[in-house]
């Protein structure tokens, strides 16, 4: 089943869509899909169908409102940056996400997870420094700063981030206050590096933008960490 949801959020009329098997009974767990910095994208629809067909209920979430979607790199930077200096809008958006997401009776409130890719991993982790309810974060290629490092005591599930050791948009000094962010709350938390790897590797269509110092396509990161998610949503959340 795939279908449109509707919902307010930090001001905006956010339009999401949410995938699950009709064929499977009971409620089962859900997952919250954010897209990179351009919004809702295939690539974010693609993995919240391919989460579907495993068993979860997953939501691809609307990340600019009316499910725009930007194609300039120039113009959204400034939107995502202003964001990035209000992470209580990050969380804002993320919650109505969240809430989306658990109004379904098919969806098990007590086995959520959250997931994102670049500054979609930041929305995941900035929905769980807020002290959502979630088993699981993952972040793909993600940004992990934050104004609120502090908050990091509020995260109640295990954190798993998985990133291009050579990827210049999350440096090694990023990678580190992040380590230290995550031991000083307590998280329980897994780091992934892969070497050679730089930004975006998840996403076939990150060679469209030419750029392949910055961001390009990896298939055997892309499926290694994909892996590296599904085995910690088993261990957390059991079979879907």
């Amino acid at each position: 089943m795939h279908t449109e949801l509707f919902y307010e959020a930090d001001g905006l009329h956010m339009v999401s869509h949410f995938y699950m098997d009709e064929t499977i009974d009971g409620p089962r767990p859900g997952v919250l899909v954010f897209p990179e910095a351009f919004g809702l994208s295939e690539h974010a629809k693609s993995r919240a169908q391919k989460l579907a067909g495993l068993g979860y209920a997953a939501l691809a979430c609307d990340l600019h409102g009316g499910e725009q979607l930007y194609t300039d790199l120039g113009e959204v930077m400034p939107i995502i940056g202003a964001l990035r200096d209000d992470p209580d809008r990050i969380r804002a958006r993320a919650q109505g996400g969240l809430h989306a997401l658990t109004s379904h009776k098919e969806v098990d409130v007590f086995r959520i997870a959250a997931i994102g890719y670049c500054f979609g991993g930041t929305m995941a982790l900035e929905l769980a420094r807020a002290g959502a309810d979630l088993a699981a974060v993952v972040g793909f290629h993600s940004g992990l700063g934050t104004k609120k490092p502090q908050d990091a005591r509020n995260i109640k599930g295990h954190v798993l981030v998985c990133i291009g050791a050579d990827d210049p948009g999350v440096p090694a000094d990023q990678r580190a206050a992040f380590e230290a962010e995550m031991k000083a709350g307590g998280v329980e938390y897994q780091l992934h590096l892969y070497g050679g790897v730089v930004h975006s590797f998840t996403n076939p269509d990150a060679d469209l933008m030419k750029r392949p110092e910055f961001a390009r396509y990896d298939g055997r990161a892309d499926t290694r960490s994909w892996t590296a998610m599904l085995g910690l949503f088993d261990e957390v959340m059991g079979a879907a």
